[in-house]
């Protein structure tokens, strides 16, 4: 089911066929290397398992992100609900492909999902949590206009939290 269309994207909702394009981030290691770790199938199917609930229960998650041309994967993007310092905060996710880096669909991507979040969820802020030095994350959520909030620790990593608020119009 089709969520948001960009310029050269399709969002759609994850489904339980999704497994192997998710695979396709999760299981490399430099796509990965901002996180924990790699994820495997099962990591997989419980991600996505609790974006299915996401959608139900916050009418948003992440969503898989295709090309419109071809239909081809490249990455996931999507608001989601997160605890940061015991507060609950809806965030823009993303992560790409790694053989799609460097074209833009990442802040093309989140660009429209936080539209999406302003005037579909009505939500007057959204955050970004960015492993501290993740650079390329933190230039994506610039260039949709979020500013660094504050530093924290996330699973004992020091994690940059970014924001931006609804535009009054």
């Amino acid at each position: 089911m089709t969520i948001l269309g960009t310029e050269r994207l399709i969002l759609r909702k994850m489904t339980d066929q999704d497994e192997d394009h998710l695979m396709k981030i999760f299981s490399d290691p430099i796509a990965m290397q901002y996180y924990t770790s790699t994820k495997t199938r099962e990591d997989a199917r419980k991600w996505i398992n609790w974006n299915i609930k996401n959608y139900e229960k916050h009418q948003s998650g992440l969503w898989m992100c295709e090309l419109k041309d071809t239909g081809t994967f490249v990455g996931q993007c999507g608001i989601v609900p997160q605890i940061v310092d015991g507060q609950e905060e809806m965030e823009i996710g993303y992560l790409f492909v790694r053989d799609y880096w460097g074209e833009g669909f990442a802040t093309e991507a989140a660009s429209a999902v936080r539209d999406y979040g302003w005037n579909k969820l009505q939500l007057s802020r959204l955050i970004s949590m960015i492993y501290k030095y993740n650079t390329p994350s933190i230039k994506v959520a610039e260039r949709i206009g979020m500013v660094f909030v504050k530093e924290t620790n996330i699973k004992d990593r020091p994690t940059f939290i970014y924001s931006v608020n609804l535009k009054v119009r």
